[in-house]
């Protein structure tokens, strides 16, 4: 069950950005947040934690979900915002968070997700097909119908999935993924298209190549060394934050702007299969330079 937790002083905002404030404030972008709230799933790590703090910092009063209490409440006592437990694969859990929520938000942002295993479709494992849908879009699926009454009665809302690249193409290794991502798209193209009128926004973003703290070691069940094998050589790629700037830049646009689907890869990533890559040597005189 979802249980709501404490914000960090009360008031759900955090502290030292006031509702309202114009400063640094550019044309084009919503000017006030006050009393403005917003829901991220996943928020226990990478690109999920990542736009909480960015959306705090923007302020918004954020919802901080997950399944790990102990790190989204202290995420929650960082940004002052609220922590949710929640498990978007039941939807007894997902109910909880609803209720949590009340009957006003303005952004939810559907981030939680992964990927499980590289195996060709002859070897797959139906079970890590099975686990990968059900979080990538049943998940999704789950928290968006049960927060769309209050995106509704907020009368300004928006919902950003969190998608991916490999939602967009196929790879050797990875059909599993790419099939639950292609679903990530699909649901929210489709959403766009049914709630057309209503004062709900529906965007998606889709990031390549990103490194963070748990994606690959989740995918290579724990295998450290695959995982970082996965960025090895590659100069630059992109970290949660880059992610988390764009889904904030989506989140502030005025209400009349919607951004539909927002691709996001590193400099060095043309496509899924093209990476540009250095040798070991290389990349210490890059960073020896930064």
């Amino acid at each position: 069950m979802c249980q709501p937790g404490l914000s960090g002083d009360g008031s759900g905002i955090r502290p030292g950005i006031r509702p309202g404030t114009r400063r640094g404030i550019r044309a084009g972008r919503i000017a006030t947040m006050k009393s403005r709230t917003a829901v991220v799933t996943g928020a226990s790590s990478g690109i999920g934690a990542a736009t909480a703090r960015a959306l705090a910092h923007e302020g918004y009063a954020v919802v901080c979900a997950a399944r790990r209490t102990e790190r989204i409440e202290e995420l929650a006592h960082e940004i002052g915002g609220t922590a949710v437990t929640c498990d978007v694969t039941s939807a007894d859990s997902v109910a909880g968070l609803a209720e949590a929520v009340g009957d006003s938000l303005h952004v939810l942002v559907n981030d939680a997700g992964g990927a499980f295993g590289m195996s060709s479709v002859a070897d797959a494992d139906p079970e890590e097909w099975r686990w990968m849908y059900e979080v990538n879009v049943l998940g999704l699926l789950r928290v968006t119908q049960a927060l769309l009454p209050a995106l509704r009665t907020s009368g300004d809302g928006l919902i950003v999935n969190v998608g991916s690249t490999a939602g967009r193409i196929a790879y050797e290794g990875g059909a599993g993924y790419t099939a639950a991502k292609h679903g990530t798209q699909v649901v929210t193209e489709t959403l766009r298209l049914e709630l057309v009128g209503e004062p709900i926004r529906i965007s998606e973003i889709a990031p390549g190549m990103v490194r963070t703290e748990e994606f690959a070691k989740v995918r290579f069940h724990g295998d450290e060394e695959r995982a970082a094998a996965v960025y090895a050589g590659v100069p630059d790629p992109l970290v949660a934050e880059d992610v988390a700037d764009a889904i904030a830049w989506i989140a502030t646009r005025p209400s009349h702007v919607n951004i539909d689907e927002l691709v996001i890869k590193p400099r060095a990533q043309a496509a899924q299969h093209k990476v540009h890559r250095v040798s070991s040597e290389d990349a210490q005189i890059r960073r020896s330079r930064s």
